[in-house]
Protein backbone atom coordinates (compact mmCIF):
# COMPACT_ATOMS: atom_id res chain seq x y z
CA UNK A 1 0.00 0.00 0.00
CA UNK A 2 1.34 3.48 -1.05
CA UNK A 3 1.86 5.55 1.65
CA UNK A 4 3.36 8.77 -0.19
CA UNK A 5 2.44 9.53 -3.43
CA UNK A 6 3.44 12.88 -5.66
CA UNK A 7 2.48 13.37 -8.59
CA UNK A 8 3.46 15.76 -11.36
CA UNK A 9 5.63 17.77 -9.27
CA UNK A 10 7.40 20.94 -10.53
CA UNK A 11 9.31 23.78 -8.71
CA UNK A 12 10.20 26.92 -10.14
CA UNK A 13 11.90 29.91 -8.87
CA UNK A 14 12.00 33.56 -10.51
CA UNK A 15 9.21 35.33 -12.25
CA UNK A 16 5.97 33.97 -12.91
CA UNK A 17 6.77 30.56 -12.63
CA UNK A 18 3.30 28.87 -13.49
CA UNK A 19 4.32 30.28 -16.80
CA UNK A 20 7.57 28.37 -16.55
CA UNK A 21 5.68 25.49 -15.93
CA UNK A 22 3.27 25.49 -18.85
CA UNK A 23 6.85 26.16 -20.99
CA UNK A 24 8.30 23.47 -19.85
CA UNK A 25 5.15 21.04 -20.98
CA UNK A 26 5.62 22.68 -24.25
CA UNK A 27 8.66 21.13 -24.42
CA UNK A 28 11.33 24.45 -23.29
CA UNK A 29 14.26 23.34 -22.00
CA UNK A 30 15.77 24.12 -18.69
CA UNK A 31 18.78 26.07 -20.14
CA UNK A 32 16.10 28.02 -21.43
CA UNK A 33 14.23 29.58 -18.93
CA UNK A 34 17.40 30.30 -17.45
CA UNK A 35 18.66 32.39 -20.07
CA UNK A 36 15.30 33.78 -18.89
CA UNK A 37 15.98 34.49 -15.01
CA UNK A 38 13.91 31.42 -14.10
CA UNK A 39 15.25 28.04 -12.63
CA UNK A 40 13.55 25.03 -13.04
CA UNK A 41 14.77 23.55 -9.75
CA UNK A 42 12.43 20.00 -10.47
CA UNK A 43 10.22 19.12 -13.38
CA UNK A 44 7.61 16.59 -13.31
CA UNK A 45 8.73 14.65 -10.83
CA UNK A 46 6.40 11.73 -9.63
CA UNK A 47 7.14 8.86 -6.95
CA UNK A 48 5.31 6.19 -4.76
CA UNK A 49 6.54 5.00 -1.63
CA UNK A 50 5.08 1.99 -0.16
CA UNK A 51 5.08 1.95 3.38
CA UNK A 52 7.76 -0.06 5.11
CA UNK A 53 9.68 0.80 2.07
CA UNK A 54 13.20 2.60 2.21
CA UNK A 55 12.77 5.24 -1.43
CA UNK A 56 16.52 6.46 -2.11
CA UNK A 57 16.46 9.78 -4.64
CA UNK A 58 20.16 10.09 -5.93
CA UNK A 59 21.73 13.03 -8.22
CA UNK A 60 24.73 15.37 -8.26
CA UNK A 61 24.73 18.48 -6.72
CA UNK A 62 22.07 21.18 -8.35
CA UNK A 63 20.12 17.98 -9.78
CA UNK A 64 16.51 19.02 -7.80
CA UNK A 65 16.66 16.27 -4.98
CA UNK A 66 16.57 18.24 -1.82
CA UNK A 67 14.04 20.74 -3.55
CA UNK A 68 11.74 17.16 -4.21
CA UNK A 69 12.08 16.47 -0.28
CA UNK A 70 11.88 19.78 0.81
CA UNK A 71 7.69 19.78 -0.96
CA UNK A 72 7.47 16.13 0.23
CA UNK A 73 6.59 17.59 3.82
CA UNK A 74 5.44 21.04 2.99
CA UNK A 75 8.80 23.24 3.61
CA UNK A 76 8.71 24.37 -0.05
CA UNK A 77 4.95 24.33 -1.78
CA UNK A 78 5.22 23.22 -5.24
CA UNK A 79 4.50 25.45 -8.25
CA UNK A 80 2.47 22.72 -9.90
CA UNK A 81 1.79 18.85 -9.13
CA UNK A 82 0.16 17.20 -5.84
CA UNK A 83 1.84 15.57 -2.99
CA UNK A 84 -0.73 13.09 -1.09
CA UNK A 85 0.38 11.19 2.11
CA UNK A 86 -2.02 8.33 3.25
CA UNK A 87 -4.41 9.82 0.21
CA UNK A 88 -4.22 13.31 2.05
CA UNK A 89 -3.61 15.98 -0.54
CA UNK A 90 -0.67 17.76 1.21
CA UNK A 91 -0.67 20.82 -1.33
CA UNK A 92 -4.83 21.36 -0.71
CA UNK A 93 -4.43 22.34 3.50
CA UNK A 94 -3.92 25.46 4.97
CA UNK A 95 -0.65 26.58 7.14
CA UNK A 96 -2.47 25.24 10.66
CA UNK A 97 -3.44 22.43 8.63
CA UNK A 98 0.22 21.15 7.37
CA UNK A 99 2.13 22.55 10.92
CA UNK A 100 -0.02 19.47 12.17
CA UNK A 101 0.96 17.00 9.50
CA UNK A 102 4.16 17.76 9.40
CA UNK A 103 4.41 17.68 13.98
CA UNK A 104 2.64 14.25 13.80
CA UNK A 105 3.49 11.91 10.66
CA UNK A 106 6.95 13.59 9.33
CA UNK A 107 10.29 13.53 10.77
CA UNK A 108 13.37 14.62 9.02
CA UNK A 109 17.04 14.14 9.79
CA UNK A 110 19.23 16.60 8.59
CA UNK A 111 22.77 16.08 7.10
CA UNK A 112 24.40 18.70 9.48
CA UNK A 113 22.27 17.48 12.43
CA UNK A 114 20.76 20.19 13.95
CA UNK A 115 21.18 20.16 17.41
CA UNK A 116 20.72 22.86 20.02
CA UNK A 117 24.30 23.29 21.83
CA UNK A 118 22.50 24.25 25.26
CA UNK A 119 20.14 21.19 25.11
CA UNK A 120 21.24 17.76 26.62
CA UNK A 121 21.31 14.64 24.27
CA UNK A 122 18.04 13.83 25.92
CA UNK A 123 16.72 17.11 25.80
CA UNK A 124 17.55 17.14 21.54
CA UNK A 125 16.02 13.77 21.44
CA UNK A 126 12.86 15.00 22.82
CA UNK A 127 12.57 18.02 20.87
CA UNK A 128 9.84 16.75 18.39
CA UNK A 129 7.79 15.74 21.03
CA UNK A 130 7.80 18.76 23.15
CA UNK A 131 6.76 21.07 20.08
CA UNK A 132 3.94 18.31 19.65
CA UNK A 133 3.14 19.48 23.17
CA UNK A 134 3.43 16.10 25.13
CA UNK A 135 4.28 15.54 28.46
CA UNK A 136 7.58 15.90 30.05
CA UNK A 137 7.34 12.48 31.50
CA UNK A 138 6.27 10.91 28.12
CA UNK A 139 8.50 12.48 26.18
CA UNK A 140 11.37 11.83 28.42
CA UNK A 141 9.97 8.08 28.23
CA UNK A 142 9.99 7.71 24.36
CA UNK A 143 13.24 9.69 24.02
CA UNK A 144 15.49 7.35 26.65
CA UNK A 145 13.56 4.34 24.46
CA UNK A 146 15.12 5.93 20.98
CA UNK A 147 18.41 7.10 22.37
CA UNK A 148 18.39 3.05 23.15
CA UNK A 149 17.77 2.40 19.86
CA UNK A 150 20.37 4.24 18.50
CA UNK A 151 22.86 3.15 20.57
CA UNK A 152 23.23 6.17 23.01
CA UNK A 153 22.24 5.05 26.40
CA UNK A 154 24.34 6.08 29.02
CA UNK A 155 24.53 9.58 26.98
CA UNK A 156 21.21 11.16 27.90
CA UNK A 157 22.93 13.87 30.08
CA UNK A 158 25.77 14.17 27.97
CA UNK A 159 26.04 17.81 25.97
CA UNK A 160 26.32 17.49 21.81
CA UNK A 161 29.72 18.76 22.00
CA UNK A 162 30.75 15.82 24.20
CA UNK A 163 29.96 13.98 21.36
CA UNK A 164 31.31 12.46 18.11
CA UNK A 165 30.09 13.47 14.39
CA UNK A 166 28.57 9.93 14.23
CA UNK A 167 26.84 10.05 17.70
CA UNK A 168 25.43 13.37 17.20
CA UNK A 169 24.15 12.23 13.99
CA UNK A 170 22.32 9.18 16.28
CA UNK A 171 20.66 12.04 18.18
CA UNK A 172 19.31 13.45 15.06
CA UNK A 173 17.96 10.26 14.44
CA UNK A 174 16.43 9.38 17.87
CA UNK A 175 14.91 12.55 17.91
CA UNK A 176 13.18 11.34 14.46
CA UNK A 177 12.27 8.22 15.81
CA UNK A 178 10.86 9.32 19.01
CA UNK A 179 8.07 10.86 17.28
CA UNK A 180 6.76 7.96 16.09
CA UNK A 181 6.22 9.61 12.92
CA UNK A 182 4.94 7.70 9.92
CA UNK A 183 7.66 9.33 7.51
CA UNK A 184 10.80 9.77 8.23
CA UNK A 185 12.83 12.31 5.50
CA UNK A 186 16.59 11.93 5.74
CA UNK A 187 18.31 14.78 3.24
CA UNK A 188 22.24 13.81 2.57
CA UNK A 189 22.01 12.28 6.33
CA UNK A 190 25.46 10.60 6.45
CA UNK A 191 26.89 12.85 4.32
CA UNK A 192 29.03 14.65 6.65
CA UNK A 193 30.59 11.54 8.26
CA UNK A 194 33.55 9.87 7.53
CA UNK A 195 33.64 6.82 5.69
CA UNK A 196 33.83 4.08 8.27
CA UNK A 197 31.02 5.95 10.58
CA UNK A 198 29.25 6.71 7.56
CA UNK A 199 28.68 2.54 7.28
CA UNK A 200 28.02 2.15 10.49
CA UNK A 201 25.08 4.28 10.53
CA UNK A 202 23.84 2.87 7.39
CA UNK A 203 24.12 -0.70 9.15
CA UNK A 204 22.21 1.33 11.75
CA UNK A 205 19.14 2.45 9.84
CA UNK A 206 19.22 -1.15 7.87
CA UNK A 207 19.06 -2.78 11.79
CA UNK A 208 16.54 -0.09 12.72
CA UNK A 209 14.13 -0.75 9.75
CA UNK A 210 14.09 -4.70 10.39
CA UNK A 211 12.03 -3.79 13.69
CA UNK A 212 10.52 -0.24 12.88
CA UNK A 213 9.34 -0.91 9.30
CA UNK A 214 9.71 2.78 8.47
CA UNK A 215 8.51 4.49 5.30
CA UNK A 216 11.54 6.41 4.30
CA UNK A 217 12.60 8.63 1.77
CA UNK A 218 16.22 9.49 1.68
CA UNK A 219 18.29 11.55 -0.17
CA UNK A 220 22.18 10.93 -1.41
CA UNK A 221 24.78 12.10 -4.04
CA UNK A 222 26.04 8.24 -3.10
CA UNK A 223 25.35 5.74 -5.69
CA UNK A 224 26.99 2.68 -3.66
CA UNK A 225 25.11 4.43 -0.63
CA UNK A 226 21.93 4.24 -2.51
CA UNK A 227 22.05 1.05 -3.80
CA UNK A 228 23.01 -0.36 0.15
CA UNK A 229 19.71 1.12 1.52
CA UNK A 230 17.34 1.37 -1.10
CA UNK A 231 14.18 -0.63 -1.91
CA UNK A 232 13.65 1.29 -4.95
CA UNK A 233 16.13 4.42 -6.17
CA UNK A 234 15.28 7.14 -8.03
CA UNK A 235 17.86 8.92 -10.34
CA UNK A 236 17.51 12.88 -10.97
CA UNK A 237 19.30 14.68 -13.42
CA UNK A 238 18.14 18.44 -13.97
CA UNK A 239 15.76 18.40 -12.35
CA UNK A 240 13.73 15.31 -13.44
CA UNK A 241 13.42 11.97 -12.23
CA UNK A 242 15.34 9.95 -15.30
CA UNK A 243 15.13 6.50 -13.82
CA UNK A 244 12.93 4.75 -10.95
CA UNK A 245 13.83 1.24 -10.20
CA UNK A 246 15.64 -1.02 -7.89
CA UNK A 247 18.96 -1.50 -7.25
CA UNK A 248 19.16 -4.47 -9.81
CA UNK A 249 17.16 -2.42 -11.99
CA UNK A 250 19.49 0.31 -12.11
CA UNK A 251 22.67 -1.41 -12.45
CA UNK A 252 21.71 -4.46 -14.80
CA UNK A 253 19.89 -1.97 -17.17
CA UNK A 254 20.40 1.35 -17.03
CA UNK A 255 18.30 3.90 -18.83
CA UNK A 256 20.62 5.57 -20.55
CA UNK A 257 24.28 7.00 -20.92
CA UNK A 258 23.94 9.53 -17.74
CA UNK A 259 22.57 6.72 -15.47
CA UNK A 260 25.37 3.99 -16.65
CA UNK A 261 28.30 6.36 -16.00
CA UNK A 262 26.94 6.00 -12.32
CA UNK A 263 27.14 2.23 -12.06
CA UNK A 264 30.45 1.60 -13.85
CA UNK A 265 32.31 1.84 -10.36
CA UNK A 266 29.47 -0.01 -8.26
CA UNK A 267 30.72 -2.91 -6.54
CA UNK A 268 28.24 -5.57 -8.51
CA UNK A 269 29.07 -8.26 -6.11
CA UNK A 270 27.43 -6.34 -2.99
CA UNK A 271 24.17 -5.21 -5.17
CA UNK A 272 23.14 -7.88 -7.66
CA UNK A 273 21.65 -11.31 -6.25
CA UNK A 274 21.00 -15.09 -6.74
CA UNK A 275 18.00 -14.24 -8.35
CA UNK A 276 19.10 -11.47 -10.50
CA UNK A 277 21.28 -14.08 -12.71
CA UNK A 278 20.18 -17.65 -12.06
CA UNK A 279 19.10 -19.62 -15.50
CA UNK A 280 16.17 -22.11 -15.21
CA UNK A 281 16.70 -24.99 -13.79
CA UNK A 282 15.91 -26.96 -16.95
CA UNK A 283 19.25 -25.99 -18.31
CA UNK A 284 21.01 -27.64 -15.71
CA UNK A 285 19.03 -30.69 -16.59
CA UNK A 286 21.38 -33.53 -19.22
CA UNK A 287 24.44 -31.99 -17.58
CA UNK A 288 26.89 -34.48 -16.34
CA UNK A 289 28.89 -34.43 -12.98
CA UNK A 290 32.41 -34.74 -12.42
CA UNK A 291 31.90 -37.73 -11.27
CA UNK A 292 30.08 -39.28 -14.05
CA UNK A 293 26.72 -38.88 -13.13
CA UNK A 294 24.28 -37.71 -15.67
CA UNK A 295 21.55 -34.94 -14.24
CA UNK A 296 18.30 -36.38 -15.20
CA UNK A 297 15.75 -34.31 -12.55
CA UNK A 298 15.70 -31.13 -10.70
CA UNK A 299 16.11 -33.47 -7.80
CA UNK A 300 19.43 -35.18 -8.48
CA UNK A 301 21.10 -31.35 -9.32
CA UNK A 302 19.63 -30.23 -5.82
CA UNK A 303 21.96 -32.95 -4.60
CA UNK A 304 24.65 -32.73 -6.36
CA UNK A 305 24.80 -28.57 -5.73
CA UNK A 306 28.21 -27.17 -4.34
CA UNK A 307 25.80 -25.44 -2.09
CA UNK A 308 22.18 -23.88 -2.35
CA UNK A 309 21.08 -20.30 -1.85
CA UNK A 310 18.68 -17.48 -1.83
CA UNK A 311 17.41 -15.63 -4.83
CA UNK A 312 18.27 -12.61 -2.32
CA UNK A 313 22.05 -13.65 -1.94
CA UNK A 314 24.45 -10.89 -3.03
CA UNK A 315 27.08 -12.17 -6.01
CA UNK A 316 29.91 -12.00 -3.44
CA UNK A 317 28.79 -15.40 -1.86
CA UNK A 318 28.65 -17.35 -4.63
CA UNK A 319 32.38 -17.34 -5.53
CA UNK A 320 33.41 -20.25 -3.34
CA UNK A 321 30.70 -22.67 -3.89
CA UNK A 322 31.20 -21.52 -7.46
CA UNK A 323 35.06 -22.18 -7.77
CA UNK A 324 34.54 -25.29 -5.54
CA UNK A 325 32.46 -27.60 -8.93
CA UNK A 326 31.46 -27.14 -12.05
CA UNK A 327 27.75 -28.59 -11.06
CA UNK A 328 26.28 -24.97 -10.86
CA UNK A 329 24.99 -23.99 -7.41
CA UNK A 330 21.07 -24.21 -6.87
CA UNK A 331 18.74 -21.04 -5.70
CA UNK A 332 15.57 -21.32 -4.39
CA UNK A 333 12.99 -19.01 -3.42
CA UNK A 334 11.53 -18.07 0.07
CA UNK A 335 9.60 -20.93 0.33
CA UNK A 336 12.36 -23.13 -0.11
CA UNK A 337 11.81 -24.33 -4.02
CA UNK A 338 14.16 -24.56 -6.35
CA UNK A 339 14.01 -21.81 -9.03
CA UNK A 340 17.27 -21.00 -10.88
CA UNK A 341 20.93 -22.24 -11.01
CA UNK A 342 23.72 -20.14 -11.14
CA UNK A 343 26.85 -21.50 -12.80
CA UNK A 344 30.60 -20.17 -12.55
CA UNK A 345 30.42 -18.85 -16.14
CA UNK A 346 27.67 -16.76 -15.72
CA UNK A 347 28.93 -15.25 -12.51
CA UNK A 348 32.19 -14.36 -14.28
CA UNK A 349 30.65 -13.24 -17.43
CA UNK A 350 28.26 -10.98 -15.09
CA UNK A 351 30.80 -9.36 -13.34
CA UNK A 352 33.51 -8.61 -16.04
CA UNK A 353 30.97 -6.69 -18.41
CA UNK A 354 29.28 -3.52 -18.68
CA UNK A 355 25.45 -3.36 -19.07
CA UNK A 356 25.42 -3.18 -22.66
CA UNK A 357 23.28 -0.10 -24.17
CA UNK A 358 22.23 0.45 -28.02
CA UNK A 359 23.29 3.45 -30.18
CA UNK A 360 20.16 5.62 -28.48
CA UNK A 361 21.28 4.95 -24.88
CA UNK A 362 18.82 2.10 -24.45
CA UNK A 363 19.35 -1.35 -22.41
CA UNK A 364 20.16 -4.20 -25.05
CA UNK A 365 16.97 -6.30 -25.54
CA UNK A 366 16.67 -9.55 -26.15
CA UNK A 367 14.23 -11.50 -29.02
CA UNK A 368 11.07 -10.89 -26.56
CA UNK A 369 12.08 -7.17 -25.97
CA UNK A 370 13.12 -7.56 -22.26
CA UNK A 371 16.17 -6.19 -21.12
CA UNK A 372 19.43 -8.08 -21.49
CA UNK A 373 21.57 -8.07 -18.01
CA UNK A 374 25.08 -7.93 -18.62
CA UNK A 375 27.42 -10.95 -19.85
CA UNK A 376 24.17 -12.38 -20.92
CA UNK A 377 23.85 -13.69 -25.00
CA UNK A 378 20.46 -13.69 -26.51
CA UNK A 379 19.69 -16.16 -28.92
CA UNK A 380 19.89 -13.58 -31.62
CA UNK A 381 23.66 -12.72 -30.74
CA UNK A 382 24.65 -15.82 -29.79
CA UNK A 383 27.12 -17.03 -32.94
CA UNK A 384 25.78 -19.90 -35.91
CA UNK A 385 26.10 -23.25 -34.24
CA UNK A 386 26.39 -21.84 -30.48
CA UNK A 387 24.02 -21.64 -27.94
CA UNK A 388 23.40 -18.15 -25.97
CA UNK A 389 25.66 -18.06 -22.76
CA UNK A 390 23.02 -18.63 -20.23
CA UNK A 391 22.23 -22.22 -22.30
CA UNK A 392 26.32 -23.44 -21.20
CA UNK A 393 26.27 -25.15 -17.98
CA UNK A 394 29.94 -26.11 -16.80
CA UNK A 395 30.43 -29.73 -17.31
CA UNK A 396 27.27 -30.48 -19.99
Amino acid sequence: MSRLQAEHLYKVFGRRPEDAVRKLEAGESRDELRAEGTTAAVIDASIEVDEGQIFVVMGLSGSGKSTLLRMLNGLLEPTAGTVRIDGQDLTSLSDKELRKVRSEKISMVFQHFALFPHRSVLENAAYGLEVQGVPRAERTRRATEALELTGLKGWEKSWPDELSGGMQQRVGLARALATDADLLLMDESFSALDPLIRRDMQDQLLELQKTLKKTIVFITHDLNEAMRLGDRIAVMRDGRIVQTGSAEDILVTPANDYVASFTQDVDRTRVLTAGAIMAEVGTVLGATTPEGHKLTTAAEFRAAAPATVGVDTPLFELFTPCSTSTVPVAVTDEHGDLVGAVAAERLLAVLGEPARQDTAGVPAQGGDGTAVPPGKTTAADAPAGHEPEDKVIAGA
